[in-house]
């Protein structure tokens, strides 16, 4: 289904504990089991190890250090390269966090391939599968304004109007165990980084954190550190830069 005709490039648009890691994997190894190359990237180097093949998107596309500087970037690869022959060749291009990275980093993919396979459609005609939460951080840009980190993401890419939206709903991770606090912390925390709840929050980490991700949702959406207060093993409550 994935390798008809490409009309749009498709965006998975995921919370922590949704599966996106097991079907991304899924999706990869599919491909690659026909003989085909299939490419995963991340804007996370913790987060490419997760994925089979993974690398970090700077590593495997070679993009400019100083991208945000730049008014057309594009990737340093040439036609004759190794890894110009490969994104020639690729079935699909797995871009993992892209949340996080500067909108110029997808518009310089898409120009490098419309070159690489001489080819003036979207992505020279090559499958991106976008994965991520805008609710988690977004490009981080020194010495600037949060209109100007608004402004790096990707949904204000040209190439956003191109995008399909596909999203996973339900959080399988909370499903594994039997304890309704798990589900009540993953409500919480989607409401918080919904931006529905006010920006004070405590979180009992007695039992398990069941997602590294959604906790830094919490951390992300408080307006101060003052605000964030944890209930730890010991019994205590402490904020959070005196643990």
């Amino acid at each position: 289904m994935l390798l008809r005709k490409k009309i749009l490039d498709l965006f998975l648009d995921d919370s922590g504990g949704t599966g996106k890691t097991f079907l991304t994997n899924l999706i990869l190894a599919d491909i690659r089991s026909q003989g085909e190359i299939a490419l995963a990237v991340d804007s996370s180097e913790i987060a490419a190890t997760l994925m089979e093949g993974g690398r970090t998107a700077h590593s495997a596309l070679k993009l400019p250090l100083d991208i945000a500087r730049q008014e057309n970037p594009t990737c340093r690869i040439t036609k004759n390269s190794g890894k110009g022959q490969v994104l020639r060749a690729c079935k699909i291009i797995v871009w993992d966090e892209c949340t996080m990275a500067h909108k110029k980093s997808l518009e310089a993919l898409h120009s490098t391939l419309r070159d690489l396979r001489g080819n003036d459609s979207l992505m020279g005609g090559a499958l991106v599968l976008l994965c991520g939460d805008f609710r988690q951080t977004l490009p981080v840009i020194p010495k600037s304004t949060p209109a100007d980190e608004i402004n790096a993401c990707l949904k204000h890419s040209f190439l956003w109007q191109y995008v399909k939206k596909v999203t996973l709903t339900q959080n399988m991770r909370v499903n594994i165990g039997s304890d309704g606090a798990n589900n009540r912390f993953s409500d919480k925390l989607l409401q918080i980084g919904d931006g529905k709840l006010p920006l004070n929050l405590s979180v009992d980490l007695r039992p398990p954190c069941f997602s590294h991700g959604q906790f830094c949702v919490a951390c992300s959406r408080i307006g101060s550190s003052k605000n964030l207060y944890i209930l730890s093993q010991g019994g205590e409550t402490k904020n959070i830069l005196n643990i």
